[in-house]
């Protein structure tokens, strides 16, 4: 279960439903930040450390921060989407109209990242959302180029980053083949890699092998498969959602395609899909932008990105995940708007101070200014491996830092299937 209501500088009691709330509604002295995630579904694994990043930021602010010439207390009011695009359309809604925030953040996949986007564009509310190929979410939503949004920002990195993180793997791969086998479905993920790491791909003599644009949920991979093996590819990439990547890789073992590299996105991010996979996650690769040896710090309370990891596994017993990381960094970018801002109520200058923030938080150093379009803010992820883990079934390896050397190298590039 998400976090209802979380009152930062008031005193919260566990409701009946397990989560926090608070005491009282919004004043000029508070300020109220709408949350986002897809906390159930399909898209749940991106949401895990949700409940430990809000009480993180509860005691942070605990004593309230200064905005606008006097001190400020935070209110925090998290909606699930439950992994579907309408219901992420209708809690926005309700973030806006009923509980009357003064900004909406939002995470993982365009799926949540767009549909808060477009109603708070639409609505005059300033906004920064993460976890979301910023071609999906900038083109998906209709961006005109060299404009920008007005109200809603976005942190991550797009298809010239993941180049930046899967090539140097497939170069050391040792593949005979130039040929990539490709799973991209139909959705707004997928065809951003479609259109624009497909020509990447190209440019740098590789052949995109694609399998064909199915629909989420599919069950039977076969005729991918088939095509995939006939290519002769050795490498492998892919951006489906979770189950489906689960049901497909599976398969592959099954009907005897096994590719030397693969480099999947948007799938095996987190531990609990290594688990899921048990022994067939070996050496699955994928692109990391958060993790505790990277070099970041909060702006809140300067700990370490290895102490939040930390915190996390001994309160929830669970793996630190990616995603840790970029949520917590969308409250310090949040809190830092309002911060920046003469007056935090003022929902226009607010969205100025997103648009052109330059932050160095738990997330690393995030320019909005610099990014590819206006509002947009690009990290560097590293190539990582899935290994057995030690305190874990699971861990990710660093395996390749050449998009960001300051994260150091943790062990060798492996082959996925010897």
């Amino acid at each position: 279960m998400g976090l209802g209501t979380a009152a930062i500088g008031s005193t919260p009691f566990l409701s009946a439903c397990g989560g926090l709330k608070g005491t009282g509604g919004s004043s000029s002295d508070v300020l109220k930040i709408g949350y986002v995630s897809p906390q159930t579904g399909p898209l749940a694994s991106f949401a895990t450390a949700d409940n430990f990043v809000v009480s993180q930021i509860q005691e942070a602010v605990k004593a309230g921060f200064d905005a606008g010439g006097r001190k400020r207390q935070l209110e925090i009011v998290v909606k699930d989407t439950q992994s579907n695009p309408n219901r992420a359309t209708e809690v926005t809604r309700q973030l806006i109209t009923s509980d009357k925030v003064d900004l909406i953040v939002g995470s993982s996949t365009p799926d949540t990242t767009n549909p808060v986007a477009d109603q708070c564009e639409a609505n005059g509310i300033p906004n920064v959302t993460t976890i979301a190929p910023w071609e999906a979410w900038f083109k998906g939503r209709g961006g005109k180029s060299g404009e920008g949004f007005k109200y809603t920002t976005l942190f991550f990195f797009g298809m010239q980053e993941f180049a930046d993180c899967f090539f140097p793997m497939w170069q050391r791969a040792g593949a005979t083949s130039k040929n990539v086998a490709a799973l991209w479905p139909n959705d707004t993920d997928a065809n951003a890699f479609r259109q624009g790491l497909g020509p990447m791909m190209q440019k740098a003599g590789y052949t995109p092998i694609d399998g064909g644009a199915y629909q989420d949920g599919a069950t039977d991979f076969t005729a991918q498969i088939a095509k995939f093996k006939s290519s002769g590819a050795e490498l492998f990439t892919c951006t489906p959602i979770p189950p489906d990547f689960q049901t497909f890789w599976k398969q592959t073992q099954q009907q005897g395609f096994r590719p030397k590299l693969a480099t999947v996105a948007k799938v095996m991010l987190f531990p609990s899909e290594a688990e899921a996979l048990g022994q067939l996650a070996e050496n699955i690769a994928t692109d990391c932008w958060w993790s505790p040896a990277h070099p970041y710090k909060s702006t809140l309370d300067g700990k370490s990105a290895k102490d939040l990891a930390d915190g996390f596994a001994a309160s929830a017993g669970k793996q630190w995940t990616q995603a840790l990381g970029s949520i917590y960094s969308l409250f310090e970018i949040a809190i830092q708007a309002f911060k920046d801002a003469g007056d935090p109520k003022d929902r226009d200058e607010v969205a100025s101070k997103l648009r052109t923030m330059k932050i160095s938080c738990m997330s690393g150093d995030l320019d909005f200014n610099t990014g590819p379009e206006p509002g947009i803010a690009i990290q560097h992820p590293v190539g990582v491996q899935w290994r057995k883990g030690e305190k874990f079934p699971w861990d990710i390896v660093v395996a390749d830092n050449t998009a960001n050397p300051a994260v150091p190298i943790g062990g060798d590039l492996k082959p996925t299937n010897a």
